[in-house]
């Protein structure tokens, strides 16, 4: 790396090194003139060698080297008699006349002044110009060159005068007080690549997220001359863009540069302007290019026509500065492409300068640009060169320190000061700070030489500077600070006005109208104001003026709205802009505002308050209101989103507030902010970032990637207290960088994982990082990823990190490890005692260690034997050597390393070279292994003969139980048993051996470890099989054997099977796709017949074939094996199962197979799915029915299924009487479900979905009518229409049999549904028809073989026209056996309607009338009372409900008049004007014998009300009545409570959500108290309070028939449940309570329960959602065996936890007649479920079961599903919203066959999968009468769900 810049190195011989190519160029064109020339300077002999090179470049350059090398004298006439001979470009001519010391123009200005004269020309340029003068041309060459030349003189002389000599610079420096007047000294600078600016054109810098590439952001140091020197194409214009932050010298590096330009440094350039664009920003006109660079910077003395020109020929000589570019007022934004540039033409400054830099203006030229880091304009996207300007590193701090204080005595106190101050001398980072620090430092230690305290903040800094200023000029005697404050106050207000204007304004430079002259005298005074000239044309330039540095304008900007008074806090919130500026990116009001809001941040500091106060003349209060708005605004910019940099802009603003209790808020609302990506960190950043973390009380992770940080920030991130995550990520981090990282780590105490990655860190580094990092003992992680380091002290690393106690994980991952490196890794980790893990895979390398949890020994005690036997090691040690190419070589290495470790659990050397001799080394000394797990040898270019030594470790190596081989895959893996389980596994079957049997295990007393074998993928052939045949025989122990995917074909099935002999503890066998053909398929069957310990043979010759057999658990010796005798006297209870699919079998192969299967015993489960039958397939399979006793299941699936086949399947119930289930569904699957005897049952079938049409009616029937007693059939979605319909109902007419006929589907219309009434109204064995068309399409009716006068026809949905109606209403006239007749939404008209009752009629008894149409709900209740009065026979009830639009009417026949006189003399009471109207007196007779009224959701108007209250609830034999969710006016409802008290008969009263105030309980109780015979009371959802339930209560007392008390959704607390419970001790008819939903406690929900606990005729119990908790739960316990008569119980969302839960499911078993629960919604607890499951058994009754919600898991599904197994009475499951996985799915799926009353099984929003989906689709086929299994929001793969459904519509996978 070069060293930063010294521009005093900028010299003459890098500048003709340069321009040697072009030199050679010129004289390549003359070589024989040089040649000539050469001898008159150079020896003969020197120039012998040139006569061998042929090349005359080469020659040439060879020559030009020898003139060199001969010395300076003649190195110097050379040059001289070149520029005198030949016509030299004039920049080149100028370099070599320097080089040969005639054209340093410094060096001859001592002695020629006057840069006019002519004299001033080099001799030899008037010598050579003098001799080519000849000719016009070459006159007006001259004389550009002529005039050229001494506008150079000219500019040099400017420029000198205005930017001074170094020397006089540094004499000006002592004299002059002004601030930011720094000594010059070389600045830092780096260089970065373009294409990054390239890149950010389109986004801010702080914006820019994405990591960076590693080596293109690489930063590199450099110097000026590399900058000015880079090499761009001949004719390209030159783009240097140097950025950096206010006050890091960017103006003083630009004059710097210009100043050593005069003297002659920069020969390259012959001409030099300067402009700033503060400046510029003056000019208001259009300037053409000679404008600008004549009447702006310099005009010519003469001939500017001249000059313009040779300035156009010679533009690649030409440097053209722009200082300030964030200075610029204007829009940069412009588009010049489209216009063609004209040298003529004005233009503005801002196009002026893109054509420049898009070299349209001046190609070939240099444009050397300045600017504070912002977004770049985008006429800078040419840009050659980007670098950085840094300020000082602290080896320049003390270079400008020592200067500054040179002539005072106390230089060293100085320097020694910032040294041990880490905040200053970050602050003196940047140039202009260190100058007002040493400002302030040297006017301290002048004053005081002892004690120094020095601001702390940079608004403290230079608010104390200025005040040095007003003490230096006013001297001692003007007073103390406040006194020079008092009598300078207008002058300072007056400049802090100015300052803020000029921002505001975007201004920066002043003129003299601009400031007030005393402002101006004392801003000069005090040099806070610099003056210079102003040209803004050709005329006469003006005075401008400026502050000395844009920072310090920003501070008296911000100072005069903290001192204002004209500036409130609201205004002052407005102008604080950090956020809008963050917010937008290129907010032009703010551009000039870089420090603004720092400062304001730092005026709101404690340590400010005074200066303001005195100021401002205003009291603390005051001042403090204004410093309170910005603290304010800072919290609320801490909780919006800010990217990296806007982060670090707020710390800077709460680090110069000192407010310790605002950065602990901002701290806390920052703690997940801290990442900065892609831009610098400088010390002064982490000064302020450090300030905010540490005054926070939450730990936080600091993540810098691709940052820039300097070694410097290091040293003061040491003092962050509070980082626990620290990450850097960036190439630029080496070994020096971790060693200063290093130093810094002790100081950080919370720090728990470091990361490094993507670094250049090397091993030395990491073993410095390592040593440090061990004296961290908080240290939990290190990740040292993408570094470089190859071959670290792994030794000595190891024995770091052994010491660190918390230490969990180190990652060194891609550093590129070598072999040798990795092993001895290994080697250590094992050694290790707190290592548990080391993880290689190729380059992926980390180790894990146990952390603080585990404190294992450094050595275990070996010393006897029996610590040998008995000793466990304490830790458990992966190791993984992962794609490291080992070899057989080191085999021998690798076992040595296994067995120095005792505690290795599991081992992965998957993807090396280790072949068969390698992996057999390593499996011979396995024995003396220690691995517990897993032993991973996969892709290690093994062959059949390491598979052989794999399976001989079964027998070597007793703790192997399961070997995992694949060729194909390259698969190798053994796994263990360990050592517990080992030593304490029972021996296997122990009573259930034979005498002989025992014997033998007496003999060997060696545990049998059950083998697992899976050797798959593998292609064996010939001589492999035998091997492997001969090594499967010597593992005896074999329970799972897996031979898939072999392409062993038949004969290798056969040649395995003679080895099952051996293996005598086999379980499972599988041998899918193997290539077999049907001779192996009934090969197999036929050992399914010999061989009756075979459970199940699954077989599939399909895409993918399969072959897997299960196997009972069997004990027997050889000869019981090859005799087939069982020994296991349970197999034959529990069957066998038999399936082969997707194979084509023909007629001959189903007859051949089915000869074999008939010879299986026991065989239960037949499945021939996707077999292709045909029909007479089928049909011979059916003919074998009778012939397999013991099935219970036969499946077709996936076959397609004729209509003919389906009615084949059906008319098996004739063939076999075992038969108990046909089903056939979507012409593709066929069940036949059989019974376990031949006893008398009735049968079902279900033909859905198989086409079934008019044509197959008669066979159907025919089959029907064989078999009688069937229960069920099913004929919906088939195509029988109105026809078939016909037909069918034709013959059924004859048919006696008794069964629910569904015809859903079928495309009937309306006349059939007519057709349909009428075989209803003439056929004496239809007992029930229901219809709905549309959309359900349902058709329904129930056949009995015996006549049956009770019938009920139920319509929906027709869609009748009139003429439908009318025949309709012709039919039901005949009818009068119909008991019950409801019409829904069929077209029925109000006056349809009044026909409808006067057509039905009965002889004897009731018959119920319901209506469903949309006029109910809008029709007046005195308009349906009047509609019920058209029925005929005495109306018993009138039901109403307006949200369900039904009208249901109970009429009982014949029509009775006997009772009409005691209702009349009842009704006598009524006012005069009811008893008198006709209408009243039709409904006494109507209404006289009236039971039940019903109203629920009706708006009743006074007349309906009073007809209410003063007629029907008169009526004698009223006794139900219930008014709920209905409207009536406050008067009328205390009339209807009054009216209760007539009731007397009033056996159920229902009013609830009727809203019932509190003021109307107390008069409903006193109706209560009227009605004795009482017995259900309905209250629910009334807001009844403690005060009504307990006057409900008192009122309940003497209600000795109460049956049911509902008083759910109320507001029922502790008092009135108290009440209530002690009542209820009196109330032994009790049935039914339903209080859910109340608000009660604990407390009162213990008494309640001692109170049921004397209701022993309670069934239903209701008490849900009342929170009543544990207590509770314990409480009802106990009194659970006193109610012995229990149904109902329900107890969802009452907080039960696992304490409650667990007692109450212990209680339940007493209550044998529950038929429902429900304990949603409560976190039971897994030990509450295993006892629930426990009891089930005990609940013979129980149908439904309700656990939504209850956390249960898979754990728990075993017991609960073998509970559920012995519930007879189950009908629906509730199990949805818990975290069953497929594990539970798969028990739940194995009950569903032993629960034949199951109906509905809701796994609604469970974990449950594709394996759990399945099994559960594979068992409801065996359960027919299961309706739905809802499977709803479970991941399940979507195209598993829609395949499974599919086979099954009984899954519901959505809610559609």
């Amino acid at each position: 790396m070069q060293p930063p810049l010294q521009i005093d190195d900028l010299d003459l011989e890098a500048a003709v090194a340069g321009a040697r190519p072009r030199l050679v160029e010129f004289l390549s064109h003359r070589p024989s003139w040089l040649l000539t020339t050469s001898r008159c300077f150079l020896p003969e002999l020197a120039l012998s060698s040139l006569g061998s090179i042929t090349n005359t470049r080469e020659k040439i350059s060879v020559l030009l080297d020898l003139l060199e090398k001969a010395g300076p004298a003649t190195w110097k006439q050379f040059a001289q008699y070149l520029c005198m001979e030949c016509d030299l470009p004039l920049d080149l001519e100028v370099l070599l006349m320097s080089s040969a010391g005639e054209g340093n123009f410094g060096q001859r200005e001592a002695a020629c002044t006057d840069v006019s004269a002519w004299s001033s020309v080099p001799t030899g340029f008037d010598r050579r110009r003098r001799r080519h003068s000849s000719g016009s041309d070459k006159d007006a060459k001259q004389q550009r060159l002529d005039s050229s030349a001494k506008y150079r003189h000219l500019l040099i002389n400017s420029i000198r005068q205005r930017y001074g000599s170094r020397k006089e610079a540094e004499a000006q420096e002592q004299t002059q007080p002004l601030p930011f007047n720094q000594a010059f000294v070389n600045l830092v600078i780096r260089q970065s690549k373009a294409p990054r600016l390239k890149e950010k054109t389109d986004k801010p810098r702080e914006d820019v997220a994405g990591a960076p590439e590693p080596e293109e952001c690489v930063d590199t140091a450099v110097k000026v001359s590399d900058l000015l020197g880079s090499v761009v194409p001949s004719g390209t214009t030159r783009v240097i863009f140097l950025f950096g932050k206010p006050g890091t010298g960017k103006t003083v590096l630009m004059h710097r540069i210009c100043q050593k330009w005069a003297e002659g440094v920069l020969p390259q350039f012959l001409f030099t302007f300067l402009f700033e664009f503060r400046q510029l920003n003056l000019l208001k006109r259009k300037l053409t290019l000679k404008e600008l660079l004549f009447d702006v910077f310099l005009q010519p003395e003469d001939s500017p026509d001249a000059v313009f020109q040779h300035l156009l020929e010679n533009a690649q000589q030409t440097l053209i500065i722009f200082d300030g570019l964030d200075e610029f007022a204007a829009n940069m934004d412009m588009s010049t492409s489209k216009r063609g540039p004209a040298l003529a033409s004005p233009m503005s400054i801002s196009q002026l300068f893109a054509d420049l830099c898009h070299g349209k203006l001046l190609p070939g030229c240099t444009v050397l640009v300045t600017s504070r880091p912002k977004r770049p304009p985008d006429s800078l996207y040419t840009v050659s060169v980007l670098a950085e300007i840094w300020g000082f590193d602290q080896e320049r701090v003390e270079e400008y320190v020592s200067h500054y204080f040179q002539q005072h005595s106390f230089k060293e106190q100085a320097i020694a000061h910032l040294k041990n101050n880490t905040k200053l001398l970050s602050m003196c980072l940047i140039p202009a700070l260190c100058n007002v620090v040493c400002i302030c430092l040297e006017y301290l230690l002048l004053k005081h030489q002892m004690s120094v305290e020095l601001p702390q903040t940079m608004t403290q800094f230079y608010i104390k500077m200025f005040l040095i200023f007003l003490n230096k000029q006013q001297g001692e005697c003007a007073g103390d600070e406040e006194t020079q404050l008092n009598c300078n106050k207008k002058a300072i207000l007056g400049l802090c006005d100015l300052a803020l204007k000029g921002l505001e304004e975007k201004k920066l430079v002043f003129y003299v109208g601009d400031i007030p002259e005393h402002v101006k005298e004392f801003a000069s005074l005090h040099g806070l104001l610099t003056v210079f000239e102003v040209k803004t044309s050709g005329t006469h330039p003006e005075a401008g003026y400026a502050f000395v540095h844009l920072s310090l304008q920003e501070f008296f900007a911000a100072l005069c709205l903290m001192v204002s008074r004209s500036v409130d806090k609201n205004y002052l919130k407005k102008k604080f802009f950090l956020k809008s500026k963050w917010t937008l990116k290129n907010e032009t009001k703010t551009e000039f505002m870089e420090s603004f809001h720092i400062f304001l941040s730092g005026l709101s500091s404690k340590e400010c308050r005074t200066f303001l106060m005195l100021l401002a003349e205003q009291d603390e209060a005051w001042v403090q209101d204004k410093q309170d708005a910005i603290l304010q605004s800072l919290k609320r910019m801490a909780a919006t989103h800010l990217t990296g940099p806007k982060v670090l802009e707020l710390c800077h603003c709460t680090f110069e507030t000192q407010n310790l209790e605002v950065a602990q808020h901002i701290g806390s609302l920052l703690n997940f902010k801290y990442e900065f990506r892609n831009f610098r960190l400088t010390p002064l950043d982490m000064s302020a970032l450090v300030f905010v973390i540490n005054s926070g009380q939450d730990l936080t992770c600091l993540d810098f990637a691709g940052c820039l940080v300097d070694i410097d920030c290091l040293e003061v991130l040491a003092g962050c207290k509070n980082v626990e995550h620290l990450s850097f990520r960036s190439r630029r981090c080496g070994d020096d960088f971790a060693a200063a990282l290093s130093k810094g780590l002790q100081g950080m105490g919370s720090l728990k994982k470091l990361e490094l990655t993507g670094s250049s860190i090397t091993a030395e580094g990491m073993t410095n990082l390592v040593r440090a990092s061990s004296q961290c003992l908080q240290l939990e992680e290190i990740n040292l990823q993408d570094n470089r380091i190859r071959d670290p002290e792994v030794k000595r690393v190891m024995d770091l990190f052994s010491r660190m106690e918390n230490l969990k994980k180190i990652d060194l991952s891609n550093n590129h490890l070598s072999l040798n490196a990795v092993l001895a890794l290994a080697e250590e980790v094992v050694a290790c005692q707190n290592a548990t893990e080391l993880c290689v895979r190729r380059d992926t390398v980390i180790i894990y260690f146990s952390g603080p949890s585990r404190k294992v020994p450094r050595s275990l005690d070996l010393r006897s034997e029996e610590n040998k036997e008995h000793v466990i090691p304490t830790r458990q040690v992966k190791l993984c050597l992962q794609d490291r190419s080992l070899s057989p070589q080191h085999a021998t290495g690798i076992v040595a390393i296994l067995q120095s470790c005792p505690c290795l659990s599991e081992v992965d050397l998957s993807g090396n070279k280790l072949g068969d001799e390698g992996c057999c080394c390593l499996l011979e000394s396995l024995p003396r292994i220690s691995i517990s797990k897993q032993l991973d040898l996969s892709q290690n270019h093994l062959s059949v003969t390491g598979i052989c030594s794999l399976l001989k470790s079964l027998k070597t190596c007793q703790k192997v139980m399961e070997v995992q081989v694949s060729l194909h895959h390259k698969t190798a893996v053994l796994r263990f048993t360990e050592d517990r389980e080992f030593s304490s596994l029972p021996l296997r079957g122990e009573t259930l051996f034979s005498a002989d049997d025992q014997k033998y295990q007496e003999e060997n007393q060696t545990p049998t470890i059950p083998h697992k074998i899976r050797l798959t993928d593998s292609s064996f052939k010939g001589s492999d099989l035998e091997n492997l045949c001969a090594a499967l025989k010597e593992c005896g122990h074999i329970s799972e054997l897996d031979l898939s995917n072999n392409c062993l074909g038949d004969e290798g099935l056969l040649q395995f099977f003679q080895c099952l002999p051996n293996v005598k503890m086999l379980s499972s066998l599988k041998f899918n796709d193997n290539q077999l053909s049907l001779n192996s398929v009934f090969f197999l069957a036929q050992s399914f017949s010999t061989l009756e310990h075979i459970k199940t043979m699954n077989l599939s010759l399909g895409h993918m074939q399969v072959v897997h057999l299960t196997f009972w658990e069997r004990v027997s010796s050889a000869s019981r094996w090859r005799s087939g005798v069982l020994a296991h006297p349970k197999h034959e209870a529990k069957g066998r199962c038999f399936c082969l699919r997707d194979c084509r079998l023909g007629l001959e192969d189903m007859t051949r197979l089915c000869q074999i299967l008939v010879q299986c015993p026991q065989l239960t489960e037949i499945d021939l799915s996707g077999n292709s039958l045909s029909d007479q397939s089928i049909e011979t399979l059916l003919s074998f029915l009778p012939s397999l006793p013991h099935l219970t299941l036969l499946s077709i699936r996936q076959n397609t299924l004729s209509p003919r086949c389906a009615v084949l399947l059906l008319n098996c119930i004739n063939l076999c009487e075992r038969i108990r289930m046909v089903d056939v569904r979507s012409s593709e699957k066929a069940f036949l479900h059989l019974g376990a005897s031949t006893q008398s049952q009735k049968a079902s079938c279900r033909l859905t979905d198989c086409a079934i049409g008019e044509g197959q009616v008669e066979e159907l029937c025919s089959v029907l009518e064989q078999h009688g007693w069937l229960t069920e059939v099913d004929l919906s979605r088939n195509q029988l229409g109105d026809e078939g319909l016909r037909c069918l109902l034709d013959h059924l007419h004859r048919v006696p049999i008794s069964c629910s006929l569904n015809l859903s589907h079928n495309r009937i219309s309306q006349d059939g549904v007519l057709h349909l009434v009428n075989a209803f109204v003439t056929s004496g064995n239809t007992t029930e028809v229901q219809v709905s068309l549309c959309p359900k399409a349902t058709l329904i009716l129930k056949l009995t073989s015996r006549n049956e006068p009770r019938k009920i026809l139920r319509l929906a949905e027709c869609n009748f026209q009139p003429e439908h109606l009318e025949k309709l209403f012709l039919l039901l006239e005949n009818c009068t056996d119909l008991m019950e007749y409801t019409s829904s939404n069929n077209n029925v008209t109000v006056q349809a309607a009044e026909r409808l009752l006067h057509s039905l009629r009965k002889d004897l008894g009731s018959l119920k009338i319901s209506i469903e149409e949309p006029w109910v709900c809008k029709e007046r209740v005195m308009d349906l009372l009047k509609l019920a009065l058209q029925a005929r026979g005495n109306i018993t009830e009138i039901t109403i409900c307006k949200d369900k639009t039904l009208f249901q009417l109970d009429v009982r026949f014949p029509h009775c008049l006997e009772k009409v006189e005691s209702v009349v003399s009842r009704l006598s009471q009524c006012k005069p004007e009811i008893r008198q109207t006709s209408f009243c007196r039709r409904v006494w007779e109507k209404c006289a014998q009236l039971q039940e009224l019903r109203w629920s959701h009706v708006e009743l108007h006074e007349d309906e009300a009073e007809m209410l209250v003063r007629i029907l609830l008169r009526l004698p034999e009223l006794k139900r009545f219930g008014l709920t969710s209905s409207s009536i006016m406050t008067t009328g409802t205390d009339n209807l409570i009054m009216g209760l008290q007539n009731c007397q008969a009033i056996e159920e009263l229902n009013l609830g959500c009727m809203k019932l105030s509190s003021a109307a309980i107390p008069k409903l109780v006193l109706g209560l108290c009227e009605m004795p015979s009482l017995k259900r009371l309905i209250l629910n959802h009334n807001s009844i309070g403690n005060d009504g339930c307990s006057r409900l209560a008192e009122a309940l007392r003497n209600m000795h028939y109460m049956e049911e008390i509902n008083l759910s959704h109320n507001e029922i607390g502790d008092p009135g449940l108290i009440n209530l419970a002690a009542v209820l001790l009196e109330m032994q008819n009790l049935k039914k309570i339903n209080l859910s939903g109340n608000c009660p406690s604990p407390a009162g929900g213990e008494k309640l329960m001692e109170a049921l606990a004397h209701c022993k005729h309670i069934e239903e119990l209701l008490l849900s959602r009342n929170g009543f908790g544990d207590r509770t739960a314990a409480t009802l316990a106990l009194s659970l065996p006193h109610m012995t008569k229990l149904k109902i119980l329900h107890l969802q969302h009452s907080n039960i936890s696992q304490a409650g839960g667990l007692e109450l499911a212990r209680a339940l078993v007493v209550c044998e007649l529950l038929e429902e629960i429900s304990l949603s919604e409560n976190d039971l607890g897994e030990q509450s479920i295993h006892a629930l499951s426990k009891g089930l058994p005990c609940l013979g009754y129980l149908r439904k079961i309700d656990l939504k919600f209850c956390g249960i898991t898979d754990d728990a599904s075993k017991s609960l599903s073998q509970g559920f197994r012995q519930c007879p009475s189950m009908e629906e499951i509730i199990l949805s919203w818990n975290a069953l996985g497929d594990g539970g799915a798969q028990e739940l799926a194995s009950a569903l066959p032993e629960m034949e009353k199951l109906k509905v099984l809701d796994l609604e929003k469970n974990r449950i999968g594709g394996c759990g989906a399945t099994k559960l689709a594979q068992e409801l086929a065996k359960c027919p009468e299961i309706q739905s299994i809802r499977l709803w929001d479970n991941p399940v793969p979507k195209g598993l769900a829609e395949s499974l459904t599919s086979q099954d519509p009984r899954l519901c996978f959505s809610f559609s």
